[in-house]
């Protein structure tokens, strides 16, 4: 049996598990339709039923599997999802610019540096990271937890802005940062719906759903 997830220990065997199955589905490799089935993945990615079964489970509430068979998010699903981020995302960047600690902010930065100077990877999880922390700024779980249930839509719209270098996406976090160290709530909430609209509109036009 073949142990095909990544030779870091540090990360558990169901993430990189969930990680190369959501990729999977996203980019067409396990069609809308297709039965899931714990014994085949186990086998095939070279590790035990367990970590399987947790990634069926994250990807059951993230919309990409129901009943044990792939769901491909249709473009409606993709921007009916991202309207709902769009609206938590503004607010939680509202709260951010009253509640952000200085070191957060600090680490809100450090992201915008590693956007501009980074590789693709490390773009990747800065940005990842830099609405992360935005996110936490709401203080709501209930928020963070819809926001968690759309972790695949949004990390495939982040993989296509960065892949595909949008225009002005580091710029426009920036902006954000600013705001939100200025302490301007409606700005900061503005700023953040309108690039998560462009981000929106970007991928719906490359992707061709």
């Amino acid at each position: 049996m073949k142990n095909v997830l990544g030779s870091d220990r540090s990360r558990p065997a169901y993430h990189q598990s969930y990680e190369i199955i959501r990729d999977r589905i996203l980019n067409g490799e396990l069609p809308g339709g297709t039965k899931i089935v714990e014994e085949k993945i186990a086998a095939d990615l070279g590790v035990s039923r367990t970590p399987i079964r947790e990634s069926i489970r994250k990807l059951e509430q993230e919309g990409l599997i129901v009943n044990k068979r792939v769901v491909k998010p249709t473009e409606k699903d993709l921007r009916n999802m991202f309207q709902v981020r769009i609206l938590l995302e503004g607010h939680s960047a509202k709260c951010a610019a009253s509640y952000l600690k200085e070191n957060e902010l600090g680490s809100l930065y450090e992201c915008v540096e590693i956007g501009r100077k980074g590789k693709i990877e490390e773009v990747m999880i800065a940005n990842e990271r830099f609405h992360e922390i935005i996110v936490g700024a709401s203080n709501n779980p209930v928020m963070i937890d819809i926001i968690d249930r759309m972790q695949s839509t949004i990390y495939l719209f982040r993989k296509t802005v960065v892949f595909y270098n949008r225009p002005h996406l580091i710029d426009e976090h920036e902006e954000i940062y600013e705001a939100i160290k200025a302490r301007d709530g409606q700005k900061a909430e503005l700023l953040m719906k309108d690039h998560l609209q462009a981000d929106l509109d970007f991928c719906l036009h490359l992707i061709g759903t």
